[in-house]
């Protein structure tokens, strides 16, 4: 029996439906990741599966038994409430069956008859061990309980949110881009605990990389219509891509029959004498068709004014420290932006990336160290606050600057043809900033900084509210610039399709660069060796070593381990990685408990197996290196 189902749902702000007469099921352990364009109507799908919106036709039908959550898109307030008493507000409808009966309880005159039923509604919510039910989350998210909402970093609020979600044992979760403003160490563990949920997911996110880890199937929202592909993210792109083409060619088909009939239907006497009355109602039908055919829903189609070239050294530091209210954000960093330079900057909320920023761009000045700064060098800043955008202005009154046209690439555009370019019509353009979504905020953000001409471009969490449409025609944007790149991002596909190199913040003020993206930065990290026992003050010289050292002639026991290694490395990855793939298949969690947690329990094992073989090579390699 499916969790939920929508039958012929439709719902229509203003002129073009949002859902047209749409169907749509989620059965028990699937994930189901919702895409689309900004204002496609994803939000408002998910409200009427919440209950907060009523659709204008159809029927929206949930099974009896079936709990429905949700972990909403903006962070809990970070207010004097303790974080017990935010994961128990979850629990709101049980909190005021017993508040009823306790007010009913104590009161002068008690009617049994209803004490009873209050009695029995609360039993069959198991409302009498609520206590102990916000306990069992708080230990399993790992959440201080004692301390006040208003002492925690977002990714903890976001965290004290799933619980209030998780502490309702929900059959359905519901999760509105989930990831924003959330540092990529918060994602991945927002990813491993929406894995282990045993219930159905329904998540609207922009993040690739948590899409084609978690979905199990893929509903696109496009015109008003829902299109299933069951499968990954990646596999859901190929199916797109080849669909996209198909509707292509046979659009191209009809359209060249109704060409042919409207000629056909103007021809001479002769032929209006003979014409066929059927193939006139025919062409009609062609007419009409053609009107309602709801073309694909606009998309950014935007280009970067590059100014002059800057000088080849950008930004070069040496020795620099910074530190701020006692913390030690970097010490001694050594580094050199060359123009041409694509820079991602990865690290937890608070770890000094915007400090960083600062310095490179000369405007905040470091502790200790020398910062040069190089020539002729133009900048374009995207700031994650959109602190450049007024608010109360028109999108176009942003834009414009007392400008009726602008200069792209030595091409005069007119303003309002620039603003469509960003999937702003001319009706939208007049709108103020504050009324639009997100997405289209970022839009604005994008427009006025694409309308400046520079050789720098520096993006501060560009990504939050894109949809992915426009993500990856940002990313084909960046990979055009011929200037230097510097971004801030927790989005690891877009840091793995753009950068070049990566700044890492790893704790304790250390700043470490890294060849290429995300993933390659995982496969280079020092964090499985980090406990591996220093033999020399050698060991801890740094990625880049001028000199090879010789290596030292292992014993014959030790050298035939470290010959073996590989091969059990490898073995036990494979292992790990048939554990990992059995664990996110749709009905893993729907097995007994006491299979789950055997299957859970081996592949928690097997990775210590992994981290054991894995430090072991490389303290025998590090032994081999000494000599």
């Amino acid at each position: 029996m499916p969790l939920i189902r929508l039958d012929k749902i439709s719902i229509a702000f203003g002129a073009n439906p949002l859902l047209d007469n749409v169907d749509f099921q989620i059965d028990p352990g699937e994930r189901v990741a919702l895409v689309g364009l900004n204002g496609a109507g994803k939000s408002t799908l998910l409200k009427i599966v919440a209950g907060h919106h009523k659709p204008d036709g159809g029927k929206f039908w949930v099974a009896p038994t079936c709990r429905i959550a949700e972990l909403p898109q903006a962070m809990p307030a970070a207010d004097e409430r303790l974080v017990r008493d935010v994961v128990t507000s979850g629990l709101h409808d049980i909190l005021k069956l017993r508040e009823a009966y306790d007010e009913l309880a104590s009161s002068a005159e008690v009617d049994m008859n209803k004490l009873d039923h209050l009695q029995h509604e609360i039993e069959a919510v198991d409302g009498w061990h609520l206590e102990q039910r916000v306990q069992r989350v708080i230990e399993q998210l790992e959440l201080p309980g004692d301390k006040l909402m208003s002492e925690l970093s977002g990714g903890w609020r976001r965290r004290t949110a799933l619980g209030a979600a998780l502490v309702q044992q929900p059959d359905l979760l519901l999760l509105d881009e989930p990831t924003n403003h959330l540092d990529i160490e918060t994602i991945e563990w927002l990813e491993q605990q929406l894995l282990e949920f045993r219930g159905g997911l329904l998540i609207i996110s922009h993040d690739r990389a948590l899409v084609d880890r978690l979905a199990t199937r893929i509903i696109e929202l496009d015109r008003g219509n829902l299109s299933s592909f069951p499968g990954s993210y990646s596999a859901y792109m190929e199916l797109k891509q080849k669909m996209l083409e198909d509707e292509e060619k046979q659009n191209a088909l009809f359209d060249k029959r109704l060409a042919q009939e409207e000629t056909w239907i103007r021809q001479g006497i002769k032929a209006r004498r003979t014409r066929n009355e059927g193939r006139v109602r025919a062409l009609k039908q062609m007419r009409n068709e053609r009107s309602d055919r709801r073309e694909r829903g606009g998309k950014a189609k935007f280009s970067l004014e590059e100014a002059a070239r800057s000088g080849k050294i950008v930004a070069e530091l040496q020795n620099v420290s910074l530190g701020f209210n006692d913390k030690t954000l970097f010490s001694h960093f050594d580094f050199t932006l060359l123009r041409g330079d694509r820079v991602g900057l990865i690290g937890p909320n608070g770890a000094g990336k915007s400090s960083l920023l600062g310095v490179l761009l000369g405007k905040q000045t470091p502790d200790s160290g020398q910062v040069k700064l190089g020539t002729n060098i133009e900048v374009a800043y995207f700031d994650q606050l959109r602190a450049q955008v007024d608010p109360e202005k028109t999108v176009i009154d942003n834009i414009a600057e007392g400008r009726e046209s602008i200069t792209i690439n030595g091409k005069q555009r007119h303003l309002i043809s620039y603003l469509n370019d960003f999937m702003f019509a001319p009706e939208r353009a007049r709108t103020p900033v504050k009324a639009l979504s997100g997405g289209e905020t970022n839009r604005v953000l994008l427009a006025k900084l694409f309308s400046q001409p520079a050789n720098l471009l520096v993006l501060d969490e560009p990504t939050n509210d894109l949809d992915i449409e426009t993500l990856e025609l940002l990313e084909e944007i960046i990979l055009d610039f011929d200037g230097t790149i510097l971004l801030v991002s927790h989005d690891r596909s877009f840091l793995d399709n753009v950068v070049t190199s990566t700044l890492v913040f790893e704790g304790d003020g250390k700043l470490n660069e890294y060849v290429g993206g995300y993933e390659d930065w995982l496969r280079q990290r020092p964090s499985l060796v980090k406990n591996t026992p220093k033999k020399s003050s050698k060991v801890d010289s740094g990625p880049v070593v001028e000199k090879p050292a010789k290596k030292k002639k292992l014993s014959y026991k030790i050298q035939r381990e470290l010959d073996e290694l590989p091969a059990l490395l490898e073995a036990a990855e494979e292992k790990l990685a048939g554990l990992q793939e059995q664990t996110g298949k749709a009905d893993f969690y729907q097995q007994s408990q006491d299979v789950v947690s055997s299957i859970l329990e081996e592949m928690q094992a097997q990775e210590q197996v992994v981290e054991t073989l894995m430090e072991r090579w490389v303290e025998l390699e590090a032994m081999q290196e000494e000599g």
